[in-house]
């Protein structure tokens, strides 16, 4: 492998600078076959307290399960009826993940000349300066699965966006390189749906304006994406259309935008009583997560799943940003009060907004924590 340098250093030719997108494979499932060995080889679902009979969703599903058509977000009652009689319901154990992830985080900033921007328990951006991105990723590769044991793909890429896309390529185990030169050729006729930031919401708006392909949204009208989603995020995604993203791995400490704390009840809740009872609960865990920061909670927003599973979310800035937990909480009830008192809800939950420190524009990651 080409030693990473200074530009010009390398001969006639510079090296360029690239980004990788390390995504370990089945991370979840994967890290609890190597606490359980006789699981290898089985469909293993992780979610909630590892009940399926129980209100809670799939956290992760190893191939085997993926193949019987489980996946992340289904409900663990489906994926129970969806699983053969040989699969294993395990309960999430953040512990043992972030553990597992700090292994793999610390081998990848052992590497030379390689920046890290960690996205998640199970990815991150490398950035590094090469002509050799190909054996950068193989050594990526080698290095986490020599510190646990686990296997990881790696997407290569001129920026951010197409690094995170190419990875799907390179699953499970492998690599891709997608960059300005191939991005049409791999991309052009997929769904919108398939972009990095482009949600099931955003296909849908897309497509009410007759762009339903990756080369139809690069192709669009930016005065009509501008109208529809606005001056920033519409030339965003007529940018996106064309792979277009930022390029600069930073390894900065990773500043928090806010905490989320939700619950989904085992018994629907029937009355305003008890809404505003669990309201108040969740808020107050939501404040304490930012006041362990010492930053205040600039706003306040809900999410409600009413039964059978219909979802809505929404918010109130406060009028000053605040560090009484007494406002954040009244904030909430009174957000409460303002749902259909004649449906039931299955689902609660309460994020707490922060204000940015002036100096840095980290990318938004909200941690979304379960009820303790």
């Amino acid at each position: 492998m080409t030693s990473p340098g200074p530009r010009g250093m390398l001969g006639v030719m510079e090296a360029a600078a690239w980004v990788l997108h390390v995504d370990m494979d089945q991370f979840i499932a994967a890290v609890e076959v190597l606490r359980h060995p006789e699981l290898a080889g089985r469909p293993v679902i992780v979610g909630g307290n590892g009940d399926p009979t129980e209100r809670a969703v799939v956290s992760t599903a190893s191939y085997e399960a993926r193949a019987y058509g489980i996946g992340s977000g289904m409900p663990l009652k489906i994926a129970a009826r969806k699983a053969p009689d040989d699969a294993v319901f395990l309960p999430v154990d953040h512990g043992a993940y972030e553990a597992v992830s700090a292994e793999v985080m610390a081998a990848l900033r052992a590497l030379p000349g390689v920046v890290v921007e960690v996205l998640g328990w199970d990815e991150c951006f490398l950035g590094v300066t090469t002509d050799e991105p190909e054996a950068v990723a193989r050594d990526a590769q080698a290095a986490v699965l020599a510190a646990t044991r686990l296997h990881c793909s790696v997407g290569i890429g001129d920026n951010k966006v197409r690094a995170k896309i190419a990875t799907e390529f390179g699953k499970p185990r492998g690599l891709f390189r997608l960059t300005a030169a191939n991005w049409f050729e791999v991309m052009g006729e997929k769904q919108t749906r398939d972009l990095w930031g482009v949600g099931p919401k955003v296909q849908k708006r897309l497509a009410e304006h007759g762009i339903r392909t990756v080369r139809e949204l690069a192709d669009a009208d930016e005065r009509e994406l501008v109208e529809e989603f606005g001056p920033k995020m519409g030339v965003w995604y007529l940018g996106l259309g064309s792979g277009h993203g930022p390029a600069v791995v930073d390894d900065a400490p990773w500043v928090a935008r806010s905490h989320s704390r939700e619950t989904t009840f085992q018994e629907n809740l029937t009355t305003p009583a008890q809404v505003a009872a669990a309201l108040a609960d969740l808020a107050a865990l939501a404040f304490d997560d930012c006041a362990a920061e010492g930053r205040p909670v600039s706003r306040v927003n809900l999410k409600v799943r009413y039964a059978p599973f219909t979802t809505r979310t929404f918010g109130r800035k406060l009028p000053v940003p605040s560090t009484s937990r007494d406002e954040v909480v009244t904030a909430a009830v009174a957000l409460g009060g303002t749902l259909d008192a004649d449906r039931e809800v299955r689902l609660l939950g309460v994020r707490a907004e922060m204000p940015m420190p002036e100096s840095g524009d980290p990318v938004e990651r909200t941690p979304v924590r379960g009820r303790i």
